[in-house]
């Protein structure tokens, strides 16, 4: 029998197929769980990345285009573009009148003290938005908004809209009016496009979105004079740029984010009052198509307010209008997802750079301990202590193995060593028994039973055993001639009470067996070979493992409190004092599953029974002295290297995918390879440590694309079981029998 047996079942009665199909039909709680979760990070994700830049971080501006299909008069007019009845036209700012701009905030820093300069001046500002940023800094926007200034469109991306199609210009108009409604309540009239700040920035490409914002009822505002505060020229300049012809109005631009705007904050309040001082006065773009419609009337000038503050009195005339109802529920449902995504993404990155060293480190540590590992092992005068020559008993538990029990019990009858064989039959259905015993091996013994579980099979072998020395194995796993002798030296030494061995796949001719070889080969020995020089090897595999009999027992025997027998029966020996280590030369082979289900179930049982034997023996890092050595060290690792890290390392895929949508492509790919070469390293050494054909190698990006992923989620399934309270069964998986009897230091067949 193998690891993968499945439990009996009371039944009262047999359910019907359609029942059956029924129950399969409905997804598990923990499923669903896991499913919304993995939706939840993914949402969150393509927000975040969506408010950085726009998929594929498009950055193109359009240049000299012809402008042959706009009207002169909207080219060499003012600079508020508007349409009536589908007709173009544009409004200037009354002369004497300045309009203050500001493109491309709101910014938490910089646009905080914008504002403060203009209530110290009295001035208002018109401010054009970036969706995204409002998004982000929402509560700039209500202090923008609740000093009275007045607010526009400049898109949610900042993208040139030239380029984009009406689906993407509706979409970034639409979603930048929702930020503002969750941000102030309010949603705006007014428009700006970014990279086109003039009038003879329209051009062929560009005037039917302007054509089609007219026809939505929106405002286009352009500029007269451009500070170019971006160059950071000096204030100076900035102010001299800034500044109109003698007695002529202007809308001018200033820039409150997208980069150090020092120059600006210093250039501001002296251009006001430069401004003022030759009788000027200021007011937002709705204030000045006002006044040019003469609905407004301009103050004398000389008296109070003229040279002062005009902000808008009329909210019904004004650019701004209060958000329906939808639209601000709506609005306020995206502030909250950006907030989420604003902490969640900054905060996943963090744990991915603590996962990152850490998995580094585990690279490095692994690569130290397995060299000097192999270099004590396997000097000539390294002995366990008087060579181990008795005989021993090799328990094999088999559940329904008729394909496979024949090589297993073929294998053991060449072994070099003196053994018996102890077959404990499971209650198999399917002539398991019969089949080992028509062999006619010597020393063999069948022992039936009821249909109980494995580690019942393995207690039952136990106690019939013959000798001090047991040796456990699954019913689908065959050994080398020599594998039993080498795995038995370890017990020349008095303290050591089990020896794991060397598992390795037998049938890596298939895809999945490729990969399952690389892992078994780079993952669970390195791994072995790191803990048995740090003492505190966490699981004796159940394809090969040897025990002192009296330490089995001394333990209580193999335990039914988890799924993963192995593991917990390695930590009890740790804690009652014995030592457990590993015998690299000491090799099984044995099947790897032939299906990528059949993979999720074995893999999915092991991860959840390593949880369950961890939080059995938490109390371990308490333990005192040598037999406390796991608790201290082992504990520590295993819930490290193999829970929380294996759970959070998709992230460095999921950041990888990420960074070269939103980000950078070829730096994010070349990322990617470098730590792709960092394991390919690691690999090829534990290769060469175990003497394997470096050929399998090649499978490793794939591996490493598609098999690492299911891995990852069978672990973050069963974080969601335990989590949850979910109970799993004991599964059988269905074996070929191709693993032959290995010839002596060839491996297999």
């Amino acid at each position: 029998m193998n690891r993968n047996q499945v439990r009996p079942q009371r039944r009262h009665a047999t359910p019907s197929r359609i029942e059956r199909v029924r129950r399969q039909a409905v997804p598990k709680p923990r499923v669903i769980i896991a499913l919304l979760l993995l939706l939840g990070l993914v949402s969150v994700m393509l927000l975040d990345g969506y408010l950085r830049a726009e998929v594929g971080n498009d950055q193109r501006v359009r240049s000299d285009a012809s402008a042959s299909e706009v009207p002169d008069s909207v080219l060499d007019g003012g600079p508020f573009l508007s349409f009536q009845s589908g007709t173009a036209r544009t409004r200037s700012v009354p002369d004497k009148t300045i309009v203050l701009t500001f493109d491309d905030g709101p910014d938490p820093e910089w646009t905080r003290k914008v504002l403060d300069i203009l209530d110290d001046n009295d001035v208002p500002g018109t401010f054009f938005l970036v969706g995204s940023m409002i998004s982000r800094y929402p509560d700039v926007v209500r202090r923008m908004v609740d000093d009275g200034n007045e607010v526009g469109v400049h898109t949610f991306t900042h993208v040139d809209l030239s380029y984009q199609s009406a689906a993407r210009v509706t979409r970034e108009i639409a979603q930048t009016q929702l930020a503002l409604a969750g941000a102030a309540g309010i949603t705006t009239t007014l428009f700006r496009a970014p990279y086109s700040s003039t009038n003879d920035a329209i051009d062929n490409y560009s005037w039917p979105v302007y054509k089609k914002l007219g026809a939505m009822g929106y405002t286009s505002a352009f500029i007269d004079t451009d500070s170019e505060d971006w160059q950071q020229p000096g204030v100076s300049k900035i102010i001299k740029w800034a500044t109109p012809k003698s007695g002529k109005g202007a809308s001018v631009l200033f820039h409150d984010a997208g980069g150090n705007r020092a120059q600006t904050l210093e250039a501001l309040p002296r251009y006001i009052k430069k401004m003022k001082s030759k009788g000027y006065t200021f007011t937002t773009v709705s204030g000045a198509q006002q006044q040019t419609q003469g609905q407004q009337a301009q103050a004398p000038q000389g008296t109070p307010g003229a040279t002062g503050n005009t902000r808008q009195s009329n909210p019904e005339q004004a650019a701004h209008r209060t958000a329906d109802t939808a639209t601000l529920w709506e609005g306020r449902a995206l502030l909250a997802a950006v907030a989420v995504a604003e902490w969640t993404v900054p905060g996943l990155a963090a744990v991915l750079a603590v996962v990152g060293v850490a998995v580094l480190g585990r690279f490095a540590m692994m690569l130290v301990l397995a060299r000097r590992h192999y270099r004590q092992r396997n000097r000539r005068r390294f002995s366990w202590g008087p060579s181990v020559t008795e005989p021993v008993s090799v328990i094999v538990p088999a559940y329904n193995e008729k394909e496979c029990i024949a090589n297993t019990l073929n294998s053991l009858a060449a072994s070099t060593h003196p053994i018996e064989i102890v077959v404990v039959d499971d209650g198999s259905t399917d002539g398991t028994a019969e089949i080992a015993e028509s062999l006619g091996l010597p020393n063999v013994r069948v022992i039936r039973q009821p249909n109980a579980g494995k580690p019942a099979a393995l207690n039952n072998g136990v106690r019939h055993a013959r000798y001090d020395i047991v040796v456990m194995m699954d019913g689908d796993t065959v050994f080398e001639p020599d594998t039993v002798q080498r795995l038995v030296q370890p017990f020349g030494d008095p303290e050591v009470g089990a020896v794991a061995g060397n598992a390795k796949v037998g049938n890596r001719t298939t895809l999945i067996g490729a990969w399952q070889h690389i892992e078994y080969v780079m993952g669970f020995n390195l791994d072995r070979r790191m803990y048995d020089l740090l003492r505190c090897m966490p699981t004796i595999p159940g394809a090969i493992g040897a025990f002192r009999r009296d330490a089995v027992l001394g333990v209580g025997g193999m335990s039914e409190d988890t799924l993963a027998e192995d593991t917990d029966i390695t930590i009890a020996l740790h804690r009652a004092g014995w030592r457990v280590v590993y015998a690299e030369h000491a090799r099984a082979w044995t099947e790897a599953p032939a299906s990528l289900g059949q993979l999720w179930r074995q893999r999915y049982r092991w991860s959840y029974g390593t949880m369950q034997a961890l939080w059995k023996h938490r109390k371990s890092v308490t333990d005192r002295g040598p037999s406390g050595r796991f608790g201290r060290v082992g504990m520590p690792l295993v819930v490290l290297f193999q829970i929380v890290t294996p759970v959070f390392a998709p992230l460095i895929d999921v950041f990888t995918v990420y960074a070269m949508i939103f980000v950078d492509f070829k730096a994010s790919l070349f990322a990617w390879l470098a730590v792709l070469l960092v394991q390919l390293v690691c690999a090829g050494y534990a290769f060469r440590l175990d003497r394997e054909r470096y050929r399998y190698l090649l499978m490793l990006p794939l591996q490493q694309i598609a098999y690492r992923q299911l891995m990852y989620l069978v672990l973050i399934h069963s974080c969601v079981t335990a989590a949850t309270g979910g109970r799993l069964r004991w599964q059988k998986l269905k074996r070929t029998g191709e693993v032959g009897t290995p010839a002596p230091g060839t491996g297999v067949q």
